[in-house]
């Protein structure tokens, strides 16, 4: 079918590294890339956008991982995630936090993606290494959903997910953010914030529940707005926002970022 096909870096802790530099922040990367030619571009394309790269494990036997997207004019229609080598390189993409390169224990924000395997997400999910550590969990897509489990059984972190994601998580269906929210606190989850599309978007902890509408806007990507919405709540709250106001900022990245008008 006629298309265009644009190559972009990218990938779920990636997105959301680079729209915290956008937001102000400075993140480092822990992730797998490869010695190889893609992976060489990948990390230059990273420092020119500001991004700390020295903290990435470079495998000399694995490739780069890559994702691919297919989009039309009513949003995604399919996306296939090669993450082999992320999986394969384990916990030792975990060294900056256990040799030191990082503060011990770290007590900053740390965003995770259901992109690393169940086994690693458990040990992150209860590691002394992270204890201190402001966690903001994020599935990577529906199909990785479950991957999420150990962060509800631990209590621990942030979980961002949309309706879909928390369904799973929850084995039934929902039909609104704020029940869906509520569910994943019942079954352990210690916040949630849940995301619906052009619906109302929740953010709710067990001594809060808040309710907000997105803007609405002409829809002209969907790949890599949910990243934006997390690292735009996160900034937020890091700045010292309120509940509602870093939501609706959050809101209001991510709808910018649909409607074309946010660059990447």
């Amino acid at each position: 079918m006629p298309g265009r096909i644009t190559r972009l870096p990218g990938g779920v802790a990636l997105n959301i590294a680079m729209a915290l530099k956008r937001f102000g922040l400075n993140p480092a990367l822990l992730s797998a890339v490869g010695r190889d030619v893609e992976g060489d571009d990948l990390v230059k394309a990273c420092e020119a956008r500001g991004l700390r790269t020295d903290l990435i494990y470079r495998s000399e036997d694995l490739p780069t991982d890559q994702y691919m997207a297919v989009e039309g004019s009513n949003g995604l229609i399919a996306a296939i995630a090669d993450a082999h080598s992320l999986e394969a390189a384990g916990d030792k993409i975990l060294r900056p936090l256990e040799e030191g390169a990082l503060a011990h224990p770290f007590p900053g924000a740390v965003a995770l993606d259901g992109n690393l395997t169940v086994d690693l997400l458990s040990v992150m999910a209860r590691s002394p290494l992270l204890e201190h550590a402001d966690l903001r969990v994020a599935p990577a897509s529906p199909g990785k959903a479950l991957r999420l489990g150990p962060f509800l059984q631990a209590g621990r972190g942030t979980l961002y997910v949309n309706l879909e994601e928390a369904g799973l998580l929850c084995q039934t269906g929902f039909d609104r953010s704020d029940v869906a929210a509520q569910a994943l606190l019942a079954r352990g989850a210690r916040r949630a914030v849940v995301t619906d599309g052009g619906n109302p978007a929740t953010a709710a902890d067990h001594d809060s529940l808040c309710v907000q509408q997105p803007p609405a806007v002409s829809v002209t990507r969907v790949t890599g707005a949910g990243d934006t919405f997390m690292a735009a709540h996160v900034a937020a709250e890091v700045r010292g926002l309120t509940r509602d106001a870093a939501l609706r900022e959050a809101l209001e990245a991510a709808a910018l970022y649909v409607s074309g008008e946010t660059k990447i």
